[in-house]
């Protein structure tokens, strides 16, 4: 019963996410939002909504460990898996603007919280510099995007702001009852095989609540539209790390094995290579994501052996 209720939690989670996406994309369109803010922001915000709910369900559970290994599990996946399989089927164009500041923001902000981290406890002033960080990303973003607003899109008037706005919120609440599905039936499952919360958290959770991250940068690449794939991932990042473990942090303290850390410094490790290729190359070729991926799976080996 445990699985069949997993499973539904990540059907809830991935269509929630997608009717999240496109109500929000359509409002942001409506307004005339450029595609590089849309998928920082809008998509990126929408796709995480699933380590979100589930992230805040499990701290407020108390099981931290699901929390923890939730957000950074997720990161590694994004990083590794989404930018890896994306770059696979066509090679990204990595945006100036990304490569020169949303990258290096989103690396200083995992060397910053490691360094919070160190002490073994998430607490809240921990959580407060996380969330002020977020903050002045977010106004950074909106900042950016008054001042590059598109003016050749055309609103489609075949997507109108109500319908967008009846898309979001039906997306929220599926996305919220999924999280409480998934974490409930992962701590039961985790029992039952004697595996702890951390290896599930980082693993079949951080999986499961990734796959709207994988399947909307697949779509956006293969279409294209390489801004909304990288800047997905990177506004993802940024969203799982200092939102939802600011959030999840103030609500109860977490504590912090010294895998996470590693783990942590896994993220960190794998960004710095993204950020090498996107700074020279302007690009990720097929033979880095082939690394990425790689990389992925060498590292889920060693959790689970560990």
């Amino acid at each position: 019963m445990s699985y069949l209720i997993l499973l539904i939690g990540f059907a809830f989670l991935v269509k929630g996410a997608n009717f999240f996406v496109d109500g929000a994309s359509g409002i942001a369109k409506i307004f005339k939002i450029p595609s590089l803010v849309i998928g920082l922001t809008i998509v990126s915000i929408g796709t995480s909504l699933p380590e979100a709910a589930v992230s805040i369900s499990a701290g407020l559970q108390g099981s931290n460990d699901i929390a923890l290994g939730n957000v950074v599990g997720s990161n590694i996946f994004n990083i590794a898996v989404v930018v890896g399989i994306c770059a696979l089927i066509k090679p990204i164009t990595i945006d100036k603007q990304l490569a020169r500041k949303e990258i290096p923001f989103m690396l200083i902000s995992s060397i910053i919280a490691l360094l919070l981290i160190i002490d073994g406890t998430i607490g809240l002033v921990d959580s407060i510099v996380l969330l002020v960080l977020f903050v002045l990303f977010m106004w950074y973003v909106v900042r950016y995007a008054m001042k590059n607003k598109t003016k050749s899109e055309e609103t489609d008037s075949t997507t109108p702001l109500l319908r967008s706005i009846l898309f979001t919120v039906f997306g929220a609440m599926l996305i919220i009852f999924g999280g409480q599905f998934v974490v409930n039936s992962a701590k039961e499952i985790a029992l039952s095989f004697h595996i702890s919360e951390a290896v599930i958290g980082l693993t079949v959770v951080a999986v499961g609540t990734s796959l709207p991250e994988l399947v909307t940068s697949i779509v956006a690449a293969r279409k294209g539209e390489s801004e909304i794939a990288i800047g997905n991932v990177v506004g993802s990042n940024i969203f799982n790390l200092l939102f939802i473990l600011g959030s999840t942090s103030m609500i109860t303290p977490i504590s912090v094995a010294t895998n996470s850390m590693i783990d942590l410094g896994v993220f960190i490790g794998l960004g710095v290579f993204v950020y090498v290729f996107a700074k020279i190359k302007g690009k990720i070729h097929r033979v880095p994501a082939g690394i990425l991926v790689a990389s992925y799976v060498l590292y889920t080996a060693y959790i689970i052996l560990r």
